[in-house]
């Protein structure tokens, strides 16, 4: 057992990934400066936001500036198990205690001794489970799944939710108590559209990190595939942000991303005003590019013009075509 919290621990030191957090815009930054200052007081932290905003991320920023960092940090995705599961991944089971329990086992709980718990996605728990956590908060004691004796933990807990907790306490799907005992110190993230000015930098990091993964040479995005990155609206957040650029770099021959290699499939809407015919024109080749993977004989055929008349319009918009195949 002792060996488990030990392989938790430098799990923790190995992966943190506390130079990852890139965030200019002044939204984030200020989620990040209350993330500072309630790393060191030990209260339990409720992080809100979209899924693939980085609730994880800023979870174990907390985790490492504070007293409990040479100790585990532990997550569990609460949506991922069914309710008996979860129950017995919480707080442990004893030997016998339903089929399949061949030896006692331990719970995160357990295992977080003396570090920090985060509880993603913990709006998903049933109202039985809300109850038991409940009591866990309060008293700092647990039973484990079929047995009787009383276990005192010492973990700090840090909730994290892509719902809103406080609409599902209004239609009672969530416990007020248990809301107010997780909203102790809350820090809203906002989704990766509402900073902008984070989306390239992030591009690139994440860039840097794939390519290096699959022993490619890329340099950076072209003009026009940065500009759609950070015009796109991202519903995915983050987690969007990374898939969309692994998936461009696998296609990518070159040095550079290309706007045909990118798959986005809901770009934004320009800033106001009807769109002008050369943005029609402009957005119905990017799309056939994109459908065609950047072969442009293909795309010229689906759009009902010429190859040549295709190359000109691309010269003429700026869209980078270095290092496509026509065939």
């Amino acid at each position: 057992m002792a060996d488990e919290a030990a392989t938790l621990r430098q799990a923790t030191e190995a992966v943190f990934p506390f130079g990852e957090i890139i965030a200019g815009d002044p939204k984030m930054q200020a989620a990040l400066d209350l993330a500072r200052s309630v790393a060191p007081a030990d209260s339990t932290v409720l992080l809100t936001g979209e899924t693939g905003t980085g609730k994880e991320l800023v979870a174990r920023l907390i985790h490492h500036l504070s007293p409990r960092a040479d100790q585990a940090f532990v997550a569990v995705n609460c949506a991922a198990l069914a309710e008996t599961l979860l129950e017995s991944e919480l707080f442990g089971h004893e030997k016998g205690a339903f089929t399949g329990a061949v030896a006692q086992r331990r719970g995160r709980f357990e295992l977080a001794h003396g570090g920090t718990l985060l509880l993603d996605e913990v709006g998903e728990m049933s109202p039985a489970l809300q109850a038991k956590l409940l009591r866990v908060l309060q008293e700092r004691t647990l039973e484990r799944v079929g047995g009787t004796k009383t276990v005192t933990v010492d973990v700090r807990v840090i909730a994290a939710a892509n719902r809103d907790l406080q609409q599902m306490v209004a239609g009672k799907q969530f416990r007020d108590d248990l809301f107010y005992r997780l909203s102790v110190f809350p820090i809203p993230l906002p989704p990766l559209r509402e900073r902008p000015s984070d989306i390239l930098p992030l591009a690139e990091h994440i860039l840097g990190q794939v390519t290096r993964r699959l022993g490619k040479r890329i340099v950076g995005f072209s003009p026009d595939a940065a500009a759609t990155l950070t015009q796109y609206r991202w519903p995915g957040n983050i987690r969007e942000l990374q898939n969309v650029v692994e998936r461009a770099v696998i296609l990518c021959q070159g040095e550079h991303v290309l706007l045909a290699h990118l798959n986005l499939m809901h770009p934004a809407p320009p800033a106001g005003g009807p769109k002008t015919l050369k943005e029609l024109e402009r957005e119905a080749i990017l799309a056939a590019l994109a459908a065609c993977q950047g072969n442009r004989r293909t795309a010229a055929e689906q759009l009902g013009i010429g190859l040549r008349t295709l190359y000109s319009r691309l010269k003429d918009f700026g869209i980078s075509t270095e290092h496509e195949e026509d065939e």
